[in-house]
């Protein structure tokens, strides 16, 4: 933004839609400026008014500074964040940023003349410079300039706004101000004599303050706060202020930790006797990059997607992708986690993938597996385990896993798997002697029917996938295969981008539902029996469904919570 002013005092050179373009002698407006304040976000969103739902804020990694805008648009907001600035009539203004995502708008309303905007269709993987010029009216002394995303896409940020041209006479920005009140905090850990506060960096700051029931308890340069000396079994109020070389900003919302009774094993929610699962990514393929917060609340387990091997066999480990998730940190992941298991949701590690590496194929590297997916249970908060070892898997061992690790968390684990459509063909296989093998600790079985040829339904014809008759019919094997109608769930794609094939529509998984819980809606394949405690639906992906605006959850999930 300096820069931009010194550049334009100089009258060497104005801003224009395609950059910087030399001036002629005599046509230099050396009274050029940039009348926009704070926009490099380095004072929080100072000066800016965003919109309620948009979760703006105003953090790192920016483009250039400590600081960029980033927001989220939901499904009825765009996210926008805007301004007024003080401008000269009949004058041409410049409005340029940085910005980075997908359908990000930066524009001016109330010009007096034509109202102006650009956007960038595509992400491109980094930092893009959007630009547009406008005239102000012969009466217009005040213009509203903004930036926003789009409907149901993903997150946005921006940088460098600025919009140069004659002083109107407004204020300009004074340098450092009082930090805004830090967004986002919550409790992501907890011991019977500690609670530990993470909460969303704010632009600007240069340290913060913790209010424990009103009363300050500590000061650090950044998120988490770890608050000890506690009492077990007891609540606590905190708030969390900012504070730079001006001063303290306003406090943080009241976030409120229990301390647990000396156990810290924390058991999660019971699943949903009809429940909605979604594999949520933990990187980024082109789908919507999302935190846990903004996985939709239709989802009743959430898998979060994978585990790591490690040169231990059968062990696990997790490593958040922070940097491909927009800077999400552990500390709000683990938040995020507990507040989602405080919403009645489960969430679980994934292990495998299509390109898992972990095997269990020994006493040994069972123990290693139940031993390393209990500790991080206890230090992320996971309720459980999903197995999704797409390369096949040795029943004895990952039974004694499974056996293990329930014995460590208690009644409360959850384990789902998704095995694909060949693994359930028959009790023989691994897949299904497996899960009829812990059937008694066992959630759900949500087989994958795509990526996927055609295979025998229960009454021994070939079904093709993306019917619902693959899909029933399939299911069929399962239901009569020794499981419980409850441990049966349908896996499918949220959209055609998150499988090579099999992907159908919301209508007809669906109709899948209806006819093995009320045999209404059947194809031609009709079981012989219902099947009304049947568990629910899967998807992959949440980010996926994100991408589509939620379409598939939208649809599917109250389907499935409206079963009988």
């Amino acid at each position: 933004m300096n820069r931009l002013r010194a550049l334009a005092l100089l009258g060497a050179a104005t801003l224009t839609a395609g950059g910087l373009t030399a001036l002629s002698a005599g046509t230099a407006r050396a009274a050029d400026v940039d009348v926009a304040r704070n926009g490099g976000f380095e004072s929080g969103l100072t000066h800016w008014t965003c919109s309620p739902g948009s979760s703006a804020t105003a953090s790192g990694p920016a483009h250039t500074g400590a600081a960029a805008l980033r927001a989220a648009p939901s499904g009825l907001d765009n996210a926008r964040c805007s301004q007024t600035v003080t401008v000269k009539p009949n004058s041409t203004y410049t409005i340029a940023a940085q910005v980075q995502g997908s359908y990000v708008y930066v524009g001016a309303s109330g010009t007096g003349t034509q109202d102006v905007s650009a956007w960038t269709p595509g992400s491109g993987g980094g930092w893009q410079r959007l630009s547009a010029t406008f005239t102000t009216g012969p009466n217009t002394t005040q213009v509203t300039v903004y930036a926003h995303g789009w409907y149901g896409q993903p997150g946005y940020a921006v940088d460098e706004f600025s919009v140069v041209g004659p002083d109107g006479g407004g204020p300009t920005d004074p340098g450092p101000s009082l930090p805004g009140a830090p967004a986002g905090a919550a409790v992501s850990g907890q011991s019977a004599n500690s609670l530990t506060l993470a909460w969303d960096a704010v632009g600007g700051a240069a340290g913060y303050h913790v209010y424990q029931d009103g009363v300050r308890v500590r000061t650090v340069s950044g998120p988490p706060a770890q608050i000890t000396g506690l009492a077990a079994s007891t609540s606590y109020s905190f708030r969390v202020s900012a504070y730079n070389a001006a001063g303290e900003g306003p406090q943080s919302a009241p976030v409120t930790g229990t301390t647990t009774g000396g156990d810290p094993g924390t058991p999660g929610p019971p699943v949903p006797r009809h429940a909605l699962t979604g594999y949520w990514q933990n990187f980024d393929n082109g789908a919507a990059v999302q935190r846990l917060s903004d996985v939709s609340p239709q989802y009743d387990i959430i898998a979060v997607s994978f585990a790591d091997a490690t040169a231990t066999p059968g062990a696990i480990t997790f490593n958040l992708d922070s940097a491909g998730l927009g800077g999400y940190t552990v500390d709000r992941f683990k938040a995020d986690i507990a507040a989602k298991k405080a919403a009645g949701k489960s969430v679980i590690l994934s292990i495998g993938g299509e390109k898992g590496t972990i095997t269990v194929n020994d006493a040994a590297s069972a123990a290693n597996l139940a031993d390393s997916a209990y500790a991080l249970m206890r230090e992320y908060g996971f309720n459980g385990i999903d197995i999704d070892l797409e390369n096949g898997l040795n029943p004895t061992y990952m039974t004694q896993a499974m056996r293990a690790l329930s014995a460590k968390a208690g009644p409360s684990l959850v384990i789902t798997m998704a095995p694909q459509t060949i693994d359930m063909q028959s009790t023989s296989g691994s897949y299904f002697r497996t899960a009829l093998n812990i059937k008694d600790i066992l959630t759900v079985v949500n087989m994958q029917y795509y990526n996927s040829g055609s295979m025998n339904g229960c009454d021994g014809r070939v079904y093709s996938q993306g019917s619902v008759d693959f899909l029933t019919a399939l299911a069929c094997i399962q239901l009569e295969g020794g499981l419980d109608p409850s441990q049966v769930g349908i896996g499918v794609p949220a959209s055609p981008s998150g499988a090579g094939s099999g992907y159908v529509s919301p209508t007809v998984v669906n109709n899948a539902l209806d006819c093995l819980t009320r045999g209404t809606n059947c194809g031609t394949f009709k079981p012989s029996k219902t099947y009304p405690g049947l568990r629910g639906a899967m998807t992959w992906s949440t980010n996926w469904d994100a991408k589509a605006g939620n379409a598939w959850s939208n649809a599917v999930g109250p389907k499935v919570h409206s079963l009988p």
